[in-house]
């Protein structure tokens, strides 16, 4: 049986080249191979993560850049963040070697996944880990919470490492697969404009925390693209109604 291609891993935010070679390094140590960065701050590419990757230098040369975490997933279905901070969302927790059977088996069934990394001190802003379809934690010492970037990649790599060593026999998927990022995100955005028309985020300040708490709640709900397009129907249908309860209205005060 060959083996599922790995997860891709991404570097939101990045701030030292040394960190992205040292994780170059131990993604070829577990056999992860695609790495892509969003926004670095001191840009790519960046001769000094060549220098620490000690020869991982295929992981370096395929990398990608992207200037937002939505481009970076748009094109995959099962995006794990790893973040080790309590969060505003109820999205899914898990360790990293439940997260890897997830993104094994989903993998092996066709599906695009990843893992997704923030910066070294900042770490991943709420609304991006709104975008994923989970979070994965790191079960360390609570007295001494601090790992680095390359750590905390070698750790989830080597989860995903050892179901590759074991063999397990893929899950058959009977049900279509969830949509991609992209359309998604594009779902969103679509209820968002809608709900701006109508009114819905009031008071203006609150609508950030509440586009998110949205975004998190449908993404639980794993949409296919067909059921996308269906939602996005159903939002379309919603506003044409909406605009035809407010001709109707304007048509009452010309008569009046």
């Amino acid at each position: 049986m060959t083996e599922p291609a790995a997860p891709i891993v991404i570097l939101d935010k990045s701030q030292m080249a040394e960190n992205i070679g040292a994780v170059a390094r131990v993604m070829a140590n577990f056999g992860l191979s695609e790495l892509r960065l969003v926004s670095p701050r001191d840009g790519w590419p960046q001769e000094r993560a060549w220098a620490t990757a000690s020869g991982a230098d295929w992981v370096l040369d395929g990398v990608r850049v992207f200037g937002s975490v939505a481009e970076a997933v748009a094109d995959l279905q099962t995006v794990f963040a790893t973040t080790a901070r309590s969060r505003e969302t109820r999205q899914p927790v898990r360790t990293p070697r439940e997260a890897a059977r997830i993104l094994y088996d989903d993998r092996a069934s066709g599906l695009g996944v990843g893992l997704l990394f923030g910066g070294e001190r900042a770490g991943l802003e709420t609304s991006d880990i709104a975008l994923t379809q989970g979070i994965v934690t790191i079960p360390i010492d609570p007295r001494h919470q601090s790992l680095n970037l390359a750590q905390a990649v070698a750790i989830n790599a080597y989860e995903w490492r050892t179901l590759i060593l074991d063999a397990p026999p893929p899950r058959f998927r009977e049900a279509e697969p969830p949509a991609p990022g992209q359309l998604l995100l594009g779902m969103y955005e679509h209820l968002e404009a809608e709900l701006d028309a109508g009114g819905f985020f009031h008071p203006p300040e609150k609508r950030p925390s509440m586009v998110q708490n949205l975004r998190v709640m449908l993404g639980r709900a794993g949409f296919t693209e067909q059921e996308v397009a269906t939602f996005r129907g159903v939002i379309t249908a919603l506003s044409k109604g909406r605009g035809r309860v407010l001709a109707k209205l304007a048509a009452a005060k010309r008569q009046d």
